[in-house]
């Protein structure tokens, strides 16, 4: 692992705009620079660096980060070849730091695998083109499909022979581990003796996203016998988890970044196929159901998926299956639906690829809508078919929740109710149950972690996010209504925690927030405000306390990027509505932090007792006993007080 020092000397040379400059044109607009954004296609320049504030944002696409996660976002980068890159780039030395023995062993037995399949993949292409099987079968085969040796070479196909164990004894000699070799699934066990686990079948590497192999398909040739199956893959190990990989994606990835469209086939000679045919977004699931990381990694270069499936029922249920995962990942879902008994790799070959490609342009379908279509079709008369399918067209559209598809929500809800012949409002309702009966789970999983007063019981955010489902405000916008304020506060930490409070105490505002007799992790609401806190404070305890960039280049990049809208977010600035809400003036800018952290801090404390104030109050509606109510008295006699003394103190300055 890169060692904290190494780290610290990337982030002191870092200089956002000769990073992001190295790809973007930009020129200076004032204190910022400007240019075309690289994430999307665009004429007029929306895509801003600020020096000042180390980050990017792009107002057209939505594109932010800092200068690490432009790299990781613009060359598909782990956060790790990120580093390195940017120590090349400013010729800094990279310490790596001791990692556990655990770790270490993982390393190892990763590195031994790829070096392994890198070997198989050398022995089984050099067989393909210099045996005389592997000529006479192998390669025959290949260009029997079409495939030129350009594509060949370029896919790194191969051969493995029909003996018994040619390629065993060839890695073993080479001083090969056996067990890692079994582990690879190129080697298995029989009758005692080492044995070649893909004997007699053509070879289709699979490659990960920097171009290392993974594992192999292997397909079989000629007669087989009837237990034999037709493709052969490898087992999952440290380094091939099948759920995690798409065949293609390692050759389609600058394509697919480029057109801002992936095309998800079922096999491996389809992705070869259009590749060949010069159609290079494509990948494929290699026939199987799509997962959530297969999903996420097609998000990672576009949010445009669109499903090429043949004809038939089996493939059109296949393509289903990963519907309602595509929507929730925020990916917009399109399906074509192939000439009956054509498939990709066929129908390229035979109408060539600028009329495929019109051919996809002018078939594309939506694939809520499709799937509602197709559904009504099997359900026919059943009116029990009907009802279910309502309830799975309502659940699938609940589904898309966020702010910037409301649009796209209520487009579906339309259609889907003329379609059904049914009543538009019913429709509204049912979704809005079904995003409702979300947030009750959400809630009350919550409880289980947290002990909450009623496990049952809605929050008042949950409660707003089920009743505004009909207006257009996202469920996630509406359960993070306190999260401006709260964020606030988290952005004068990141500014401004190391300047003075107080010159007479030579105190800091960080000093002044954690001295409060209040824990403002336990008054946040927002988990990412609480995580961040959380991480400030044990810095601050460690007498280690860091400023923005720490947090702006934190590893976890996830929480990287919400810094950044954080500190980028002018609506997190101290709410306008406060006078209104709490009688209070507010001021604004860096030159008033000292009033900014008085002010958020009370709010915070003050939001906490307007609610044990209701609280209390409806505990003394509830007291039957004198004493009860004596004490609810007492109680909010000294609530009240709280309040008047921190409504009071909005604005005060100490610092003299």
């Amino acid at each position: 692992m890169i060692s904290q020092n190494s780290i610290q000397q990337i982030l002191s040379r870092i200089d956002i705009v000769d990073i992001v400059g190295s790809f973007v044109k930009l020129k200076k607009r004032g204190a910022n620079y400007l240019g075309l954004c690289p994430f999307h296609n665009e004429k007029s320049p929306s895509f801003t660096v600020s020096p000042g504030k180390e980050i990017y944002k792009c107002f057209g696409c939505g594109a932010s980060g800092n200068s690490i996660s432009f790299i990781m976002e613009h060359e598909k980068y782990s956060y790790v070849e990120a580093l390195r890159w940017l120590a090349q780039r400013y010729q800094i030395e990279l310490e790596e730091t001791e990692v556990s023995p655990e770790v270490k062993q993982y390393q190892l037995m990763a590195d031994s695998l790829f070096i392994i399949n890198n070997y198989a993949r050398e022995y089984f292409t050099d067989t393909l083109f210099n045996k005389e099987e592997g000529q006479n079968i192998g390669l025959s085969y290949f260009e029997e499909r079409g495939f030129t040796e350009e594509t060949i070479k370029k896919f790194q196909l191969g051969y493995c022979l029909n003996t018994f164990d040619a390629f065993a004894k060839s890695a073993l000699d080479k001083g090969y581990n056996l067990e890692y070799l079994q582990k690879t699934g190129l080697v298995t066990i029989r009758n005692d003796q080492p044995a070649d686990n893909y004997r007699g079948r053509v070879i289709f590497p699979i490659h990960n996203q920097s171009g290392k192999i993974l594992g192999f398909g292997a397909r079989i040739l000629g007669a087989k016998s009837d237990r034999a199956p037709k493709y052969i893959n490898s087992p999952e190990n440290e380094i091939y988890v099948k759920s995690r990989v798409l065949y293609g994606t390692y050759f389609a990835r600058h394509a697919i970044d480029k057109q801002n469209e992936c095309l998800l086939v079922e096999g491996y000679t389809d992705v070869i196929s259009l590749h060949q045919a010069g159609v290079e977004n494509v990948v494929a699931s290699s026939g199987t159901s799509l997962t959530q990381d297969q999903l996420r990694l097609i998000k990672k270069y576009t949010n445009n998926l669109t499903i090429l499936y043949d004809g038939d029922s089996a493939g059109v249920k296949a393509a289903l299956r990963g519907l309602d995962m595509a929507i929730e990942e925020g990916l917009n879902v399109k399906l074509v639906l192939l000439p009956d008994k054509e498939d990709p790799d066929s129908y390229v070959q035979k109408i060539g690829a600028a009329a495929f490609r019109e051919f996809i342009r002018e078939h594309k379908q939506d694939f809520v809508l499709f799937k509602l279509q197709l559904s009504m079709q099997e359900a026919g008369s059943d009116s029990t078919k009907k009802s279910q399918l309502v309830n799975e067209i309502a659940e699938t559209i609940s589904k898309i929740d966020k702010a910037e598809d409301f649009t796209r929500q209520q487009d579906y809800i339309r259609q889907c109710s003329q379609l059904l012949h049914i009543d538009e409002q019913g429709l509204i309702q049912l979704v809005n149950k079904f995003i409702r009966d979300r947030l009750v789970k959400r809630e009350q999983a919550h409880a289980r972690n947290q002990p909450a007063p009623d496990d049952d019981a809605l929050s008042e955010e949950a409660i707003a996010a089920m009743e505004a489902a009909e207006t257009g405000i996202s469920v996630e916008s509406l359960l993070n209504g306190h999260e401006r304020q709260e964020k606030e506060l988290v952005k004068i930490l990141l500014r401004f925690g190391d300047k003075p409070f107080s010159e007479e105490e030579n105190s800091t505002v960080a000093d002044y927030v954690f001295h409060l007799p209040y824990d403002f992790e336990a008054l946040a609401e927002s988990e990412l405000v609480k995580r961040i806190l959380r991480e400030y404070k044990a810095l601050y305890d460690a007498g280690n306390l860091q400023d923005k960039r720490w947090f702006l280049y934190h590893e976890d990049q996830t929480l990287s990027k919400q810094i950044a809208n954080i500190l980028e977010d002018k609506e997190a600035d101290l709410s306008i509505n406060w006078k209104d809400r709490f009688e209070i003036d507010t001021v604004y800018g860096d030159n008033a932090y000292l009033r900014d952290t008085i002010s958020t801090t009370n709010y915070l404390i003050l939001r906490k007792i307007k609610k044990l104030i209701h609280e209390n109050q409806e505990e003394a509606k509830k007291a039957t006993e004198m004493e009860q109510i004596i004490a609810c008295l007492e109680m909010q006699k000294h609530l009240n007080a709280l309040e008047k003394e921190l409504t009071n103190g909005m604005g005060t300055v100490i610092f003299k």
